[in-house]
C-alpha cells in the first residue's frame, strides 16, 4: 500500500468529509488541513489535494499551497455546488493542475456536489436570471447540492483510492515490461 498525504481546505465541512473518507480508505495516510500541510512531501507516494471552488478554481488557501507541491503524484478532489460534470467543475481541475509546482504527475480527479455556504446562498438569492448563480435553475441546483456529500459520494471517494492504487500498479508493470524490451 502506498503512503498518502491527504491535504484539504474546507469551510462548510464538505471537503473535509471527503478527505476523511480518502484517508480512512488509504490505510496508510496522514491527513492535514492545508493551513498545517507540510512543505516537504517527499515521504509520500501519493498527495491528495482537496478544495472547494471559488471563482471556478480552487479556493484561495489551496491556490496558495499548490505551487509548493513539487515532484509528486497528485490526486485532486473537490466539492462544489454545481454538477460534477459541468464545465465549471471540469475546468477547475485544469486550473488546479496549472497552479501545481514543477514535476508533478496528476493521477486522477474526483468531484462531488456539496452544501453551499449559507452566507453565499443569501448573497445569491438576489442574483438576476442573467447571472450564472441566479434564477430557478440555480435554486434547483442549490437544493440538490444541499444533500451532498451523501453516502454515495463517500463510497465513490473511497473507490478513488483503489483506482489510484491500481493505476500505479499497472503503470509499474508497464514500465517494467518496457524496460525488459530494451
Amino acid at each position: 500500500m502506498n503512503k498518502w498525504a491527504v491535504i484539504y481546505s474546507s469551510v462548510t465541512g464538505n471537503t473535509k468529509m471527503i478527505a476523511e473518507a480518502i484517508a480512512e480508505e488509504a490505510e496508510c495516510a496522514d491527513i492535514f488541513r492545508v493551513q498545517e500541510a507540510p512543505r516537504d512531501l517527499s515521504g509520500y507516494d501519493i498527495v491528495a489535494l482537496g478544495y472547494w471552488l471559488r471563482l471556478g478554481q480552487p479556493d484561495p488557501l489551496m491556490l496558495k499551497y499548490l505551487p509548493q507541491v513539487k515532484g509528486s503524484k497528485v490526486v485532486f478532489f473537490q466539492t462544489h455546488g454545481t454538477e460534477p460534470t459541468s464545465e465549471h467543475a471540469i475546468t477547475s481541475f485544469a486550473r488546479a493542475g496549472y497552479n501545481l509546482g514543477d514535476g508533478c504527475e496528476i493521477l486522477g480527479t474526483f468531484g462531488c456536489q456539496g452544501k453551499i455556504n449559507p452566507v453565499m446562498l443569501e448573497k445569491r438569492k438576489n442574483a438576476g436570471p442573467d447571472d450564472p448563480h441566479g434564477g430557478v435553475k440555480a435554486q434547483e441546483r442549490w437544493k440538490k447540492a444541499a444533500s451532498h456529500p451523501d453516502a454515495q459520494d463517500i463510497e465513490a471517494a473511497k473507490e478513488l483510492v483503489h483506482k489510484m492504487e491500481h493505476k500505479l500498479v499497472l503503470k509499474a508493470k508497464f514500465l517494467a515490461r518496457k524496460q525488459q524490451g530494451k
